[in-house]
């Protein structure tokens, strides 16, 4: 569902005349099978593909309320109202504000019949859901194959340079490796893919931690992690498992 309004996104010159048609690169990633290789594919195209961002109208209030005495009451009157036209954003499953783009007109109109397609470049709005989002955009929301694209694939967008996934990206397990091997009680880690997340860190743990050691240690973890530069970058999202070292 929409959540909010934001800047609005003018129309691009460069698409006049577009017919809302689907970019036959985009439409080659999206019919990729799997989930991971279709995310890349969907990634590498939008560095050149065209979208369409859908604006919706919206009421907002053209001049400030003023105040007048009536009956001895102060009494606000709100000022005239105007519409305008303002791209929305949509809560993702975890909240956070992701800015909805689609691959053609039917797409579009799947999702939300009474918003204006406005065509512009995968970079554009990569760049956009940097300013007015949580750095996330999704594609096509109402399918026929919706995609979810993490910030770090976003920025990689926007800045049009080639995006690796994190569990995939040696820097990221070496800065991970790097932020955890200090932390007392930790013996051993490694990377892979998430459940509820991008990335899940399995820690193998010293035997015979209390449950205060272990919230201590996770405390530590945690805060260790966030400290890299490379994780807060790279790393859309991040859960923790704890395993004895022997099964790590």
């Amino acid at each position: 569902m929409p959540t909010g309004g934001g800047r609005s996104l003018p129309p691009t010159p460069k698409y006049a005349g577009d017919d809302g048609g689907t970019d036959p690169g985009l439409a080659a990633a999206l019919s990729e099978p799997d989930g991971g290789a279709r995310l890349r594919a969907v990634v590498r195209a939008l560095g050149g593909a065209r979208v369409l961002v859908p604006v919706v109208a919206q009421l907002e209030e053209r001049a400030d309320a003023v105040g007048h005495e009536i009956n001895g009451t102060d009494v606000q009157i709100a000022g005239e109202k105007s519409a305008s036209a303002a791209m929305v954003t949509v809560a993702t499953p975890d909240g956070r504000a992701a800015i909805p783009v689609f691959s053609g007109l039917a797409a579009l109109t799947a999702w939300r019949a009474d918003a204006r397609p406005i065509p512009a470049e995968g970079v554009r709005a990569a760049l956009s859901a940097a300013a007015d989002a949580d750095g996330l955009l999704v594609l096509d929301p109402a399918g026929p194959v919706p995609v979810l694209v993490p910030r770090p694939a976003v920025w990689a967008i926007g800045q049009q340079r080639e995006w690796v996934p994190a569990v995939e990206d040696p820097e990221v397990t070496q800065a991970i490796r790097a932020a955890l091997d200090p932390v007392p009680g930790v013996v051993d880690s490694r990377v892979e893919p998430g459940e509820r997340a991008e990335v899940r860190v399995v820690l193998g743990l010293r035997p015979g931690l209390d449950r205060a050691g272990l919230d201590e240690l996770l405390r530590r973890a945690s805060a260790a992690l966030a400290a890299q530069e490379i994780v807060a970058e790279r790393v859309d999202s991040l859960e923790v498992r704890v395993v004895s070292a022997t099964s790590a």
